[in-house]
């Protein structure tokens, strides 16, 4: 039976391992990840697509909130690994309330230290941890088991 790519932990790390790539190229092009979204020979999957998709519609929203919190940086001026994967994790964070924000840092923390820096890791840990307080204050209050 075939798996659908939205469900389960282990595609939704595999969907957060894609779906920057995508923001990341269309950045480097001044294209719209939409649309490299849509020109893919092989669609990505269910939920990559939505994260793509999320990212570049809430795209202000997302860079405010990375900008409000960065302490001394601007969404800008990041790497831009550590800008794609973090866009991403704020967008789960503000727009997919079913992923458990224990999740959404780890996985984006991990995402960052094996594509980036161990110094990008701490960065962006500190920075969702701050975004997540604001988005998802109950989840800091009460984080996620296991």
């Amino acid at each position: 039976m075939a798996r659908n790519p939205a469900d389960g932990i282990g595609s939704r790390r595999e969907a957060r391992e894609v779906a920057p790539r995508l923001p990341y190229a269309a950045e480097a092009h001044n294209a719209d990840p939409r649309d490299l979204l849509a020109a893919q020979p092989v669609p990505p999957g269910d939920y990559a697509g939505l994260l793509v998709k999320g990212v570049a519609e809430y795209l202000e929203e997302i860079d405010a909130l990375i900008d409000r919190y960065a302490e001394g940086w601007k969404a800008d001026r990041m790497p831009a690994v550590d800008r794609a994967l973090a866009r991403l994790a704020v967008f789960e964070l503000g727009h997919v309330p079913s992923v458990p924000t224990a999740a959404v840092l780890s996985e984006a923390v991990e995402l960052v230290g094996d594509y980036s820096t161990d110094r990008s890791s701490r960065f962006v840990n500190g920075l969702l941890s701050r975004i997540a307080e604001e988005l998802r204050p109950d989840a800091a209050s009460h984080p996620d088991p296991g």
